[in-house]
């Protein structure tokens, strides 16, 4: 029997009304949310929120430790990150790899995230296994140290180094934060220094390290534990005080202070970058820590400053000035201190000198034109909407009320957080730009392309950023001492592990569809939780529409639809939207164009008014359609220095070969985007955008018969035949392993891409194929990931997918891996592609099957997930219960089943084995490694005859 006496006395109950607009009896403009939570605090100086949410049979468990990297030591940094890896190794009571596996069997979902000021760890799981979680999250609480190992230490740390090379040393403009931090904070500030830490800091870490950061940080009495979702709020207590109670407290851990900084100069610096093909400046001032009036202020100031058409930055350095294509302004404030930055990423070959210039420019505009209410209101409008998408989810709101318990003090600051947005005026954001900015010292960055020193803003001195030197992988093996771990005393026996209750079952709301007389189909649902709706139009046909003179028109109408209509200029109609609180995307897909839109349910027939208005009145600006022209073009330039851009252009293109559409990207090329008038465009529309080929979904706060009165000026002016959609032959079957090999010099990873055509999606072998995969490759504890990342150290992630639409599409296996294991990796996945043919085991066809049902409890909880579900229906003719038919495949799956699966659609001696990276050190290693082939390939996939000569 659990003793809740031990419990705090002293808990507080809250019942929050939310409102951005007016709340009164008086005035219903207002929508409303209540957010009911009880806070109380454990002996141990645990801190509990609970929040109900019965609206989907799911919990959400988040921790978050008082912990980031600003409570690291210079010549330690990273810490705090590595150590969030090490939490997800084993516990006293819970094996090796098991954390995720045992997550996922249950058909949760879960992860962790470290950032400068805290550390959070949490998990999504079906309401059954509420126990289970409690038991996971309390077991590494205080029962993990005993098991940290000198082997899993040192993994760990090369996965971490992994994922620093994947993020910041083979990106464009990587190291731009490191750059700007040293700069910006003096030596010994928390924020000096990256939250993944100096590669040098991370090698040199280590054990008794490990053992001091848990000791001081990892206690109860420096956490937040919120639970969120569908429970019983006794019983939650009860297991909450079993499983978290008995820990002991920790070292006190007191709160950090203030500590905003200010310059005494201004400081300019310049990088060469290996990965980038334009240049990029980016401009930061010191300002303040968050929650404060002011930074509220600054955050307006960023939003007007940059963003939209009426921007004075968009408004001098895009259009007047044609130096961008786009602008970026911000502000950070975080615990300690804050900054305002601008950034922009130039056209090509334009001096970053002259984009300094113009931003100066650009803030005497702001100066003379000021801010007006209006301003204030459609940012607020536009606040209103993102804060309803941001609770949409339980795990949203506990990640809400965490952050509001750990930094505010109280996880009801929510309702005083809107208050200080309602708050901002015209004259604070006039004030705060005034204080901080105007006439102020500030860090100026240029990072231009190897060679382009000629680009770089005026009186800039060389940043100090340190390369990573390419080695010889040295395979190093550790062994552990065979002593037993010593366990930790507890009240109870731990090591059984709770049982889950009963499984909830899929539960998804009710669906409808129609067919309006200008055959536009149309499928709806309601989800009433939240005030707002979301809906997509998809157009058939998309880039297939392309011809092959002119790749790229398709990309370019979602574009152009965008910038205005005949009755509005492109800034009245996006300001239009933004009043509303609204979003209004068009994209171009492979198969599609799509009108993507998130509203508040009172403002949904006035954005739908403006979709309509956007589909059928467009504006055809010639202005701007030569600025999204130079957008794209520069785009399309710069996505050719980066890895993953070039390994999935190349991979295509292997694959469709150069006669089918999808071996070339939606965007175009540079020479093709450059070809394409309005004449092109306005002929696309003419003969390609009808409602005979078009969907509509909706799901939302909205019912049947008023999302239908809403559609009707639609219906009624919006006709069209039937468009006929292309097809294309594929020539891509493969009757030989071959390895690709593209160049980039000195890249720190390897992009690894391997496979073949596979399925299209209306095959009915293809669910049951991702079924049979989900073990090789298609989730964390899949087996290449395990491999790869959690017993070499190689990576930060590998898996492998098919993927497929009405078209056939391709079996890949793909990872990031450190260069010098570029041979070992590429290896190890045509070794275990080969072997998973041998068949699995009944608990690898157990464990696949219980992640894959029993995620369905979770799994259609937002209306986006519910939207995607329609979207799939209407595109390939599905039943409103296809979810049921899935569930009925994988539970009947048998083990002769799944290895004739897996013996039908793997072959690794037929596959394109493409690899991404630095052919000096990596390309000769293939010579003798068993293919059919090795060919050296440019980036459009073109043999390359000459010999990589060897640095």
């Amino acid at each position: 029997m659990i003793n809740l006496k031990k419990r705090s006395a002293v808990a507080v109950t809250a019942f929050l009304i939310l409102c951005f607009a007016s709340c009164n009896t008086e005035d219903s403009t207002g929508d409303k949310l209540a957010i009911e939570f009880e806070k109380y605090q454990l002996e141990n100086g645990l801190e509990v929120v609970l929040h109900q949410d019965k609206s989907d049979p799911i919990v959400s468990l988040a921790i978050q430790y008082g912990v980031g990297s600003n409570r690291e030591k210079p010549g330690r940094t990273g810490f705090a990150h590595l150590f969030e890896h090490m939490l997800f190794q084993e516990s006293e009571n819970v094996p090796q790899d098991q954390f995720f596996k045992k997550i996922q069997d249950v058909g949760g979902t879960l992860n962790g995230g470290t950032w400068k000021d805290g550390t959070i760890y949490y998990e999504v799981v079906p309401n059954n296994a509420l126990e289970k979680i409690m038991w996971l999250e309390s077991d590494r609480m205080g029962f993990l140290i005993n098991t940290v190992t000198e082997s899993a230490f040192y993994n760990q740390q090369e996965v971490v180094q992994n994922e620093k090379r994947q993020r910041v040393d083979n990106n464009p403009y990587g190291h731009t934060g490191w750059v700007l931090d040293k700069a910006i904070y003096p030596e010994g500030h928390p924020y000096n220094w990256q939250v993944i830490g100096e590669l040098v800091d991370l090698q040199n870490a280590t054990i008794e390290d490990v053992k001091e950061f848990y000791d001081k940080f990892y206690g109860p009495n420096n956490a937040t534990l919120v639970l969120a979702g569908d429970f019983e709020t006794e019983d939650a207590k009860t297991l909450i005080e079993k499983y978290f109670g008995e820990i002991k407290s920790r070292q006190t851990v007191s709160p950090m202070e203030p500590q905003p900084v200010t310059l005494s100069e201004t400081k300019r610096l310049y990088h060469e970058d290996n990965f980038a093909t334009a240049p990029q400046l980016n401009m930061v001032w010191p300002t303040l820590q968050q929650f404060e009036d002011d930074a509220y202020a600054l955050d307006f100031l960023g939003q007007l400053l940059a963003n939209g058409k009426k921007a004075p930055l968009y408004k001098v350095l895009v259009k007047d000035k044609e130096l961008t294509s786009s602008t970026r302004a911000f502000n950070n404030s975080q615990e300690l201190a804050g900054t305002f930055r601008i950034r922009i990423t130039a056209n090509d070959g334009r001096n970053l000198a002259d984009v300094e210039d113009a931003i100066f420019e650009s803030f005497k505009m702001f100066e003379e034109d000021g801010v007006t209410d209006k301003d204030i209101e459609r940012i607020k409008a536009g606040l209103e909407t993102d804060f309803y998408n941001g609770i949409s989810s339980v795990l949203g709101k506990s990640f809400r009320l965490s952050q509001y318990n750990a930094f505010a003090g109280d996880p009801g600051f929510i309702t005083q957080d809107i208050e200080n947005i309602k708050a901002v005026t015209k004259e604070d954001v006039m004030r705060v730009y005034n204080t901080y900015i105007k006439d102020k010292h500030y860090v100026i960055t240029s990072f231009v392309p190897k060679g382009k020193l000629d680009l770089i803003a005026k009186d800039s001195e060389l940043a100090a950023v340190v390369e990573e030197e390419i080695k010889d992988n040295v395979e190093v093996s550790i062994e552990d001492s065979p002593e037993e771990v010593v366990k930790t005393p507890s009240n109870f026996d731990r090591s059984i592990e709770p049982e889950e209750g009963v499984s909830p079952k899929l539960n998804i709301p009710a669906s409808w569809s129609t067919t309006l007389s200008n055959n536009l189909k149309v499928y709806g649902m309601e989800q009433t939780e939240l005030p707002l709706v979301n809906f997509s139009l998809v157009i058939d046909g998309g880039h297939l529409l392309d011809s092959f003179d002119k790749i790229g028109v398709a990309n370019l109408m979602t574009d152009i639809l965008m910038e205005g209509t005949v009755t509005k200029t492109p800034e009245e109609l996006e300001e239009e939207i933004e009043l509303l609180g609204a979003s209004i995307n068009m994209y171009t897909s492979r198969e599609s164009i799509t009108i993507a839109g998130n509203t508040l349910v009172r403002n949904f027939e006035k954005t739908m008014a403006l979709v309509e208005e956007i589909l059928l009145q467009p504006r055809w600006d010639e202005e701007e359609l030569k600025r999204i022209k130079t957008s794209t073009i520069n785009r399309i330039m710069r996505s050719a220095a980066n890895p993953n851009t070039v390994a999935r252009n190349v991979y295509n293109k292997l694959i469709y070969g150069e006669e089918h559409m999808f071996a070339h990207p939606t965007s175009g090329t540079e020479a093709s985007v450059e070809t394409i008038t309005m004449d092109d465009l306005k002929e696309f529309y003419a003969k390609n955008f009808s409602p005979a080929i078009s969907k509509f979904h909706i799901v939302g706060n909205i019912d049947q018969e008023t999302a239908l009165a809403v559609l009707s000026n639609l219906e009624n002016n919006w006709q069209g035949d039937v468009v006929a959609i292309p097809t294309y032959e594929i020539k891509g079957e493969r009757d030989k392993a071959s390895l690709y090999f593209v160049d980039i010099p000195n890249a720190k990873q390897s992009v690894i891409n391997i496979g073949y055509l596979g399925m299209a999606r209306t095959n009915p072998d293809y669910f049951a194929a991702t079924v049979m995969n989900y073990k090789l490759g298609g989730s964390f504890s899949g087996n290449v990931n395990l491999i790869l990342r959690e017993e070499k150290g190689y990576t930060y992630g590998a898996n492998t997918r098919f993927s497929g639409s009405k078209i056939r599409g391709t079996f890949t296996a793909s990872s990031s891996v450190r260069t010098n294991t570029t041979y070992e990796s590429v290896m190890i996945f045509k070794e275990e592609i080969e072997k998973y043919k041998e068949g699995i085991s009944q608990e690898d066809l157990d464990f696949t099957k219980n992640a894959l049902i029993k995620s369905n409890a979770r799994r259609f909880e937002t209306q986006g997930s519910l939207l995607r579900l329609l979207q799939n229906i209407s595109s390939y003719d599905l039943a409103t219960d296809y979810i049921a038919g899935e569930e009925k495949i994988i539970s009947d799956m048998t083990l002769e089943q799944h290895k004739a699966l897996a013996n039908k659609y793997l072959d690794a001696s037929k596959m394109g084995y493409l690899v991404i990276g630095d052919a000096a050190t990596q390309f000769e290693k293939f010579n003798d490694a068993g293919f059919d082939e090795v060919i050296l390939l440019d980036k459009d996939a073109k043999e390359v005859k000459s010999k990589v000569i060897k640095d």
